[in-house]
């Protein structure tokens, strides 16, 4: 489905070609060793006997050292390594942290990939070729191209607020949201602390899309450049924070900031709406989710507008999940590397797909119903981690078998494509003058205070003061150059 703003809507499969082709001829690893380091939302799978890894490398003809790590502090962890300077070979760093960690002023760690993939040189991987410009461009820096793409896409969304259907259903409530009041209302219907039941977990940052909050600068009607920090839409969404969080309908342990239990909170319908990721919504959440309540159906809120007006959510750049090689390998590692990424990101249907997400037949996965699904070993063994490296173009896909989870996801994204919006600055990645790095943190800091009901409205305003004395008003004439010398990215 074509949407606004360029979106398009993820193609979405029911079942897996009967005959994968291979893409990929011969070996591409020449039996090199690299240390990887990527995130992990679940279980960390054993790195020694693990079969699903040992079947891998060994397609590879190289051996890649998966070291996942806990997604939820994953970008905290990251600075250590860059003060270390002990960093591994290949190393994931989603696009949304590149601020956080100022990685434009840390890029001289990683390797140059322009002169290997630019122009006809990418023709010697022919599936890194494949991935659409859109994803490549939002892996450049300066005009370098330091970043490899993973889950590139038309369509992608860093996120939106998802409800339980099932519980919304028993309680008679309606998931149609016309207007913010709406949301606020079902707080009453699905609160029932006696049963330990809340309507709401933390919906930062998704809450701030349906306010029309769209990236961190935008232009005001007179054209000058006002940053979100700045705007009545702020406010409206912080006031709403507080006041959810002030009614008694968000869960204890979610106003107490603790991140860790939330995705056990919605599983077990301690919760019944909750803020998240778009892909966290797959097979394997409702596999995991239905073990706690078999009546599990994840659902996400059509994309709506606060005010009833119109509707928007912010469109992610082509790709938003990077991975970088260190400056470290020689001409030949670095290669190896593009190589095997090549062969990492084969397309949906390759007999490389298959290996790389469900491992080896018989062992990790069996085709049941025209699918792969992961036998018990699979399920102790095989984990995203390769995926963190490079992929292929974005499908919706069935994992577990379970077709009905592939309808609803592909159906709420095309009706989200519809109201896509590009926020200024589309895709371009812009390193920040490093004495701005951290005037940010105290107006963060305020926020999570204001929107969890500890500090008045009033705090969050003085905080923008400080931050514009700190150096917001400079960033704002760093940001209006940048505007005027590469325009806007939209």
């Amino acid at each position: 489905m074509t949407g606004a703003g360029g979106a398009a809507s993820d193609p979405a499969f029911l079942s897996y070609p009967k005959d994968p082709v291979a893409t990929v001829t011969g070996t591409p690893g020449k039996g090199g060793t690299y240390v990887t380091r990527t995130p992990l939302w679940g279980s960390i799978p054993p790195s020694s006997g693990n079969a699903y890894y040992d079947a891998v490398n060994k397609a590879l003809g190289a051996t890649l050292k998966l070291q996942p790590s806990d997604g939820n502090t994953y970008v905290d962890s990251i600075p250590a390594l860059f003060a270390s300077g002990n960093l591994p070979d290949w190393l994931q760093i989603p696009g949304w942290a590149n601020a956080k960690l100022n990685l434009g002023a840390a890029l001289d760690r990683f390797a140059d990939l322009t002169p290997y993939l630019s122009g006809g040189n990418v023709a010697k991987y022919p599936n890194l070729a494949a991935i659409a410009s859109a994803a490549w461009q939002a892996g450049v820096w300066n005009g370098k191209l330091y970043g490899l793409p993973c889950f590139p896409s038309a369509g992608g969304f860093g996120g939106y607020i998802f409800y339980r259907k099932d519980i919304l259903e028993a309680a008679g409530a309606s998931p149609e949201l016309r207007h913010i009041d709406d949301l606020f209302a079902l707080g009453a219907e699905l609160t029932d602390t006696g049963a330990g039941r809340w309507a709401f977990d933390d919906l930062w940052p998704y809450l701030k899309f349906p306010f029309g909050l769209y990236g961190k600068w935008s232009a005001d009607a007179s054209g000058k450049l006002v940053n979100q920090y700045e705007t009545e839409a702020m406010l409206e969404a912080l006031n709403f924070a507080a006041k959810i969080a002030k009614s008694g309908y968000v869960h204890p342990d979610a106003l107490a900031n603790n991140t860790q239990q939330s995705r056990q909170r919605f599983w077990s319908g301690k919760v019944a709406v909750q803020g998240g990721g778009t892909g966290g919504w797959d097979g394997d959440d409702a596999k995991g989710a239905t073990a706690a309540d078999m009546q599990y159906n994840r659902q996400a809120f059509k994309v709506f507008s606060a005010s009833g007006g119109t509707a928007g959510i912010e469109l992610s750049p082509g790709a938003g999940w990077f991975s970088y090689l260190n400056k470290k390998l020689s001409d030949a590692q670095i290669r190896e590397c593009l190589a095997i990424a090549d062969y990492l990101a084969a397309p949906y249907g390759s007999k490389e797909y298959l290996l790389v997400n469900f491992g080896a037949e018989s062992v990790d996965f069996t085709m049941t119903g025209g699918n792969p699904v992961l036998t018990g070993k699979g399920q102790q063994e095989v984990a995203q981690g390769y995926q963190f490296l490079v992929s292929p173009p974005a499908v919706t896909l069935v994992k577990n078998g379970l077709t009905q989870v592939v309808k609803d996801f592909a159906a709420w994204q095309a009706d989200a494509v519809k109201h896509a919006v590009r926020p200024l600055f589309y895709g371009m990645n812009i390193a920040e003058p490093a004495q701005y790095a951290s005037i940010e943190q105290q107006v963060e800091d305020t926020i999570k205070d204001v929107r969890f009901g500890r500090k008045p409205i009033d705090a969050f305003k003085s905080s923008v003061d400080t931050w514009r004395k700190q150096g917001g008003d400079q960033l704002r004439r760093f940001y209006d150059d940048i505007r005027s010398k590469y325009g806007t990215g939209q």
